[in-house]
């Protein structure tokens, strides 16, 4: 399986695994799935550090490599099909998320119902 962490997903796998649901822990630590990591989740995890908004890790680059996510960077195709879906989540960081995981073919690790309705394969995180 191909999984993309959300921001909150990838917060809990990185400080406090146990907030996140059985089967989802599962998924992140089994050697036979792919586990990635948004560029744009970093984004929103610097600006909302910075704005005092979350606390994340200062290494967090280098947690996120000592985990073996791999890194899921931005791309053109992914900004404008961000733009394209439908106003579903006002988010721009989830869309983006959204937008990869349906372009990727990758389920999407969340605990944010709302973006089951962009048809996107998702996990509970």
């Amino acid at each position: 399986m191909r999984l993309l962490l959300d921001t909150h997903a990838l917060l809990w796998a990185l400080g406090d695994p146990g907030e996140l649901k059985d089967e989802a822990r599962s998924a992140i630590v089994n050697p036979d799935n792919e586990v990635l990591v948004s560029a744009a989740s970093t984004w929103e995890i610097a600006i909302k550090s910075a704005r005092g908004k979350l606390r994340a890790p200062d290494d967090l680059s280098d947690q996120i490599a000592a985990s073996h996510f791999e890194e899921l960077r931005i791309t053109i195709v992914h900004t404008l099909a961000a733009g394209a879906l439908p106003r579903h989540h006002a988010d721009p960081f989830d869309r983006l998320l959204v937008a990869q995981a349906q372009l990727e073919g990758l389920a999407l690790l969340t605990r944010d119902e709302r973006l089951e309705l962009y048809g996107v394969s998702t996990l509970a995180a």
